[in-house]
């Protein structure tokens, strides 16, 4: 068996590794270092590493993998192959080229359309039907290296980011096991990226998060969806934020000024965006727990008229 060091840090990772370490075994798996979360600030093991440990992998985290000390350790391990899916941190050239089989990825977009940090949320922000999986072989610069494998999926109206970060979590990780075979076995075909179709999805700001009723409602709609259930999009409400975490069209036609509440509802609030309305089904207010939307709209049926924003 080929001795592998998988390097990874969120959710979207854990199923890769599974299913790699069941299949091949892993020898060691490098991970982000523990951050503080919630609000006691408790030091948390990123996914992966908490899932690593679990399977009785060891587990390395350093701050900065392009430390002499860092790099050091990858090379005691003796990878025949490293790969990566959703690490975090951009691999220095010394090794890229460490491994006999090469250093591959595992990245959740169509490649060369959305390289960077948070391709799911960006093809839905930008309304794309479609996205999917691409193995490609690590490079220097930022998910610029030669494709290996690709595999298409379709986004649907009710898929959020949730949703599709499942959906193409799992599909990463059946692409790269049908894939291996043809890398370990040197048959492979790699195929050089357009640099000039590159398209880029960085991580999600603060101000990513707000939303604007005077975009279209398909607009509106993608936004809201673009950022669910992670990190949620926001509008103000009486001056205090107002996160909306689910949506729908509605395809009604309105002249009312953009973020005007319409009505509310039994379907939940209905919202005038700058063609037609949107109708919102999940949110929360500041300081309250998340909640369906008709829910909150029984008891504030006075916002009806209200302006958002």
């Amino acid at each position: 068996m080929p001795n592998i060091i998988f390097m990874g840090t969120p959710d979207f990772s854990v199923p890769i590794l599974k299913d790699l370490h069941e299949t091949y075994g892993v020898a060691l798996v490098v991970s982000q270092p523990d951050k503080p979360v919630g609000r006691k600030r408790v030091m948390t093991p990123p996914k992966v590493a908490a899932a690593a440990e679990a399977l009785g992998i060891e587990v390395f985290q350093p701050d900065n993998i392009k430390d002499a000390s860092s790099i050091e350790v990858m090379k005691e391990a003796q990878p025949d192959i490293i790969v990566t899916a959703a690490y975090g941190q951009i691999l220095p050239k010394e090794l890229l080229e460490l491994p006999e089989y090469g250093a591959i990825n595992v990245h959740a977009s169509l490649l060369p359309k959305f390289r960077g940090g948070a391709p799911i949320h960006h093809a839905i922000l930008k309304g794309e039907k479609t996205t999917g999986i691409t193995i490609m072989y690590m490079a220097e610069g930022l998910d610029s290296g030669d494709i290996i494998a690709q595999s298409a999926i379709d986004i649907k109206d009710e898929d959020d980011t949730g949703i599709l970060h499942d959906k193409l979590s799992r599909l990463g990780s059946e692409l790269l096991l049908d894939t291996l075979p043809s890398i370990f076995e040197g048959e492979n075909n790699k195929t050089a990226q357009n640099h000039v179709e590159a398209t880029y999805s960085p991580n999600i700001s603060k101000a990513d998060e707000l939303l604007d009723f005077n975009r279209s409602a398909v607009e509106v709609f993608n936004h809201i969806r673009g950022l669910s259930p992670f990190p949620g999009a926001y509008t103000m409400l009486e001056g205090k934020r107002f996160k909306i975490y689910g949506a729908k069209l509605t395809g009604s036609k309105t002249d009312r000024p953009a973020g005007e509440i319409l009505s509310l509802d039994e379907e939940g609030i209905h919202v005038a965006a700058a063609d037609e309305a949107v109708l919102i089904t999940e949110v929360q207010l500041a300081g309250k727990k998340k909640t369906a939307a008709d829910d909150f709209g029984r008891t504030r049926q006075d916002l009806t008229g209200t302006l958002l924003g």
